[in-house]
């Protein structure tokens, strides 16, 4: 399927394992989290749990660090039946806010191919998660100045998009999403006619996962590194 990007005024880019890496640090913390109540349940009870909670709570904390940590800490309390000493509750806060100062490590390229594209194309950046930590990892990459825009969204549905693109007064066909996650950077921009490439990392929250069926017959590309905008662009 040929699409054609002649159109394009703004590009949008998600933050979180397109500009940098993200989802490796909770996956690391899942495990040290596993190890901590291991003594109440197996690992893979205790990753289901967590999973759950964090799901559950996604309405009320919303995306991001500070809402995981109050997962572990609530899955931490049902698991041990309210047990859990104060020094594993120490633990749990200690992993949350070693994510927190994680050091950002940009991904392959990233600032070469903003410092090319920003020649050409207004960029954004269109991310979810906690205002404080997305605004802190943005001052921490180096990469601001190459942005016209930051949008930290509480959800990336069509109804988010469709009012950043008012907000932003173009047409969708004048909008370029790139994003690893097909379920929040891909088929919303897509399904409201603005175009959208796929750059996948390879690790994915099951929570962003997608089936085969939802992706048949969409109009978007997958590319295998962000550098390869450049020769599309």
């Amino acid at each position: 399927m040929e699409i054609i990007y002649n159109n394009i005024h703004v590009i949008g880019f998600d933050a979180d394992d397109t500009l940098w890496v993200n989802e490796t640090y909770f996956r690391e913390a899942e495990v040290a989290f596993g190890n901590l109540l291991s003594s109440y349940e197996t690992l893979n009870k205790i990753d289901q749990e967590l999973y759950k909670a964090h799901i559950k709570n996604l309405p009320i904390y919303g995306y991001g660090i500070k809402g995981f940590m109050l997962s572990m800490v609530e899955t931490a309390l049902e698991i041990s039946h309210n047990n859990v000493s104060a020094k594993t509750m120490q633990a749990i806060l200690d992993i949350g806010k070693d994510m927190l100062e994680k050091p950002l490590e940009l991904l392959d390229d990233v600032e070469l191919v903003l410092k090319e594209l920003s020649k050409k194309y207004r960029l954004i950046v269109v991310t979810k998660g906690d205002l404080l930590d997305q605004e802190r990892k943005l001052e921490k990459s180096g990469l601001l100045d190459y942005f016209h825009h930051i949008e930290v969204l509480s959800d990336k549905k069509e109804g988010n998009y469709s009012r950043l693109l008012n907000h932003l007064d173009i047409k969708p066909s004048e909008f370029l999403m790139i994003g690893n996650s097909l379920k929040s950077d891909i088929l919303p921009l897509v399904n409201l006619k603005a175009h959208a490439i796929h750059v996948p990392f390879h690790t994915t929250w099951v929570h962003e996962q997608v089936q085969e069926h939802e992706t048949n017959g969409k109009a978007y590309k997958t590319i295998k590194s962000l550098k390869v905008l450049l020769e599309m662009l």
